[in-house]
């Protein structure tokens, strides 16, 4: 996955001016992004804080291992019950 330029202080900082009345067009053209990416931030963080960002970013971080340790774990199975299935 593509990291982002942007900290999450910065997206939550972006987001608040967006809040506070600032066209989208106007943010794009002051750091560099699309109008796109502003509403993509806006419906994803849209009223969190930035600590609320960087814990959501550490729970997928989180789900994301443990997705991984479950698919090994599932494969490990499988290929136990494989073995079993020869022997007996």
């Amino acid at each position: 996955m593509k990291r982002s330029r942007f900290t999450e202080e910065q997206i939550a900082g972006i987001l608040a001016e967006f809040r506070a009345g600032i066209k989208q067009s106007e943010l794009s053209r002051k750091y560099g992004i699309s109008v796109a990416t502003i509403s993509k931030w806006n419906g994803r963080f849209g009223g969190m804080q930035s600590s609320d960002v960087r814990k959501l970013r550490a729970l997928e971080e989180e789900n994301s291992k443990l997705k991984r340790i479950v698919a090994d774990q599932a494969v490990e199975i499988m290929a136990a019950k494989d073995v079993i299935k020869r022997f007996s």
